[in-house]
């Protein structure tokens, strides 16, 4: 198992977090999404290392097998922990790549840190950006009352929300069923051995962070991928806002698709990766259905 160590601004306290790296190339970082853990990205990691490039995915504290502090959910120190990543690893010229919650963690490096030669691209899929929480002064975000109900479920029975919870992350209905019931459970799984503080913190966090400054300060080239059928991070609060704020971005929708579409859709969002992360060049293809695709 591989660690890279971090410390806790606030208490000093030395943390573990645990990533695994592959392949050689230009650096891909994998930001998994809430309430995850890097090992959403399994059917991601053989195409992108397939094609060349170097696929890096780590947990984050509180989730997986990183250290599970009782404080630090915050995206300043999340972001901390992320940059201590791409230093220890000394990773430059590398593409990051957020899902969900990881989207802020993106741009939020990217406005605290800058690119510094570290990060030439970026790629947000079904991100939790601009600003997920509504409020006063954002009354295109979700309203709180949802927040608040997911928070008292997580409470009352962890497990049973996070079952529940799955079933809507990938668009599982009565006549839907994109994924099977064992990868229903194994998500879960993957899931259940956070700790559940950071489940609910992270949670608060990516409702109510204010993205839009760090969004604004993304200067670098951006793909933005989601689904419209989206009912975890409905997209008209979320990357239809953000693509009309990064000038020159990629936006992608995938007509039809979920939140979870790291799986429901993985062959066509490889591909994207990978044409967006090798300038076009990758040495191997992968299977791909059509998509719409607008320019901004």
């Amino acid at each position: 198992m591989k660690y890279i160590k971090t410390k806790d601004a606030a208490t000093g306290e030395e943390i573990q977090l645990s990533y695994k790296d592959y392949g050689k190339g230009r650096p891909v970082v994998l930001i998994h999404g809430w309430p995850s853990s890097k090992d959403m990205w399994e059917y991601q990691i053989d195409d992108l290392v397939n094609a060349g490039l170097r696929v890096v995915k780590y947990d984050r504290r509180g989730f997986g097998k990183s250290d599970k502090p009782w404080n630090g959910y915050d995206y300043d120190t999340m972001t901390d922990d992320l940059n201590a990543l791409l230093e220890t690893l000394d990773l430059r010229d590398a593409v990051l790549v957020g899902f969900s919650m990881g989207g802020g963690e993106a741009v939020r490096y990217l406005n605290r840190y800058g690119s510094s030669g570290r990060v030439s691209k970026v790629i947000l899929v079904s991100a939790v950006v601009p600003y997920l929480g509504q409020s006063n002064d954002n009354p295109e975000g979700v309203p709180q009352a949802v927040f608040a109900e997911m928070m008292e479920k997580m409470k009352e029975d962890r497990i049973a929300f996070l079952d529940t919870f799955g079933e809507q992350f990938f668009g599982v209905g009565l006549l839907e069923h994109p994924v099977s019931k064992p990868y229903l459970q194994y998500f879960r799984g993957l899931a259940e051995v956070a700790l559940p503080r950071a489940t609910q913190q992270c949670a608060i966090a990516f409702a109510n962070t204010d993205f839009r400054a760090d969004v604004k300060a993304v200067n670098v080239p951006t793909l933005i991928i989601h689904g419209d059928a989206d009912k975890t991070v409905p997209i008209e609060a979320s990357s239809e806002r953000t693509a009309k704020m990064i000038p020159n971005a990629v936006y992608k929708v995938y007509e039809g698709a979920p939140h979870g579409l790291f799986y429901t859709e993985r062959k066509r969002l490889n591909q994207d990766i990978i044409d967006f992360a090798s300038d076009g060049n990758a040495q191997q293809t992968v299977s791909s259905r059509r998509d719409s695709s607008v320019s901004m």
